[in-house]
């Protein structure tokens, strides 16, 4: 049992709130899952790529940004957040600085590259890690977020979700899958790469293979319908875009909520319950089996 939460922001003019009204969401999915948290903000552009890096803590992070910068010859900006730091590096020096940091910098994980998204993870109370990354003062277009009950592995930031395998793309899930063992050595066979064990990174790596095949968002998940074996709830990010998906038999609680500024998406329907005019919001439950999807163009 865990807790996912979305919103997508079609007012501009809420931006600034989305933080706020992500971090509330966040909180009231604490009893769904107690043990770690995490969550994907779409912000402001960056001129070249943002990787999001996790390590023990900032002197750790600091000492592997020195090194990189030492040997680079360069400076880069970056943007420190208790465990993670978010350094915005030119696009062509992308595979460079991710080569450097595993080769010379142990314990140090590049969490999500984006030129909008940064991802923010930790075990703890969903409002401890949302005050810690300070996801309130933050603003973007869209985010997605999770509260996790580990039920079939350790509890461990490398457990926690959100899960990104491709470039501004992330996916929280509630469920389990069954096939995922054997999805995933597919996928490497496709030049896809792990990090954990974990069957919600097979999903997102799947998704990531058939966007990279030419899919959009929407026919990505239509396949994951009968590509994915066990039961699902998805919520996922891209750069663009923001998409919910059930299995055909639904057995995860879900809820959604649309109004003229904005989609919403939570586990149970508290999780809305503050979001500005939910009143008149049209509030469902999504079908099984059904994708729904939002892009800005």
């Amino acid at each position: 049992m865990c807790g996912i939460v979305g919103l997508y922001l079609k007012n501009p003019k809420l931006e600034p709130q989305l933080g706020k009204l992500l971090s509330n969401m966040l909180e009231t999915m604490t009893d769904r899952g107690p043990d770690s948290a995490g969550f994907a903000v779409y912000g402001s552009d960056a001129a070249g790529v943002k990787l999001t890096l996790r390590g023990p803590g900032q002197a750790e992070l600091r000492k592997a940004v020195s090194g990189l910068e030492e040997v680079l010859g360069r400076t880069f900006d970056k943007t420190e957040r208790d465990t993670h730091t978010v350094l915005s590096v030119p696009a062509e020096r992308e595979e460079q600085v991710r080569t450097w940091l595993k080769a010379n910098a142990p314990g140090i994980d590049v969490v999500s590259a984006g030129r909008r998204m940064e991802i923010y993870k930790e075990v703890g109370l969903p409002a401890s890690v949302a005050d810690r990354f300070d996801l309130s003062g933050m603003s973007g277009s869209h985010g997605i977020g999770h509260t996790r009950m580990a039920t079939e592995s350790a509890v461990t930031t490398n457990g926690a979700h959100p899960f990104s395998t491709g470039t501004d793309e992330c996916l929280v899930h509630n469920g389990s899958l069954s096939n995922h063992n054997d999805l995933r050595r597919r996928l490497e066979r496709e030049g896809l790469a792990f990090a954990t064990k974990n069957d919600t990174e097979v999903a997102a790596g799947y998704l990531s293979w058939r966007m990279r095949e030419g899919a959009s968002l929407k026919e990505a998940l239509e396949s994951s319908l009968t590509d994915l074996d066990g039961f699902f709830t998805f919520v996922v990010g891209t750069e663009t875009g923001f998409a919910v998906v059930r299995d055909p038999i639904a057995c995860k609680p879900a809820v959604m909520a649309e109004t003229d500024d904005y989609v919403a998406f939570g586990s149970e329907y508290r999780a809305l319950v503050g979001l500005p005019g939910i009143d008149k919001a049209r509030v469902f439950e999504p079908e099984p089996a059904k994708v729904y999807a939002w892009e800005r163009h």
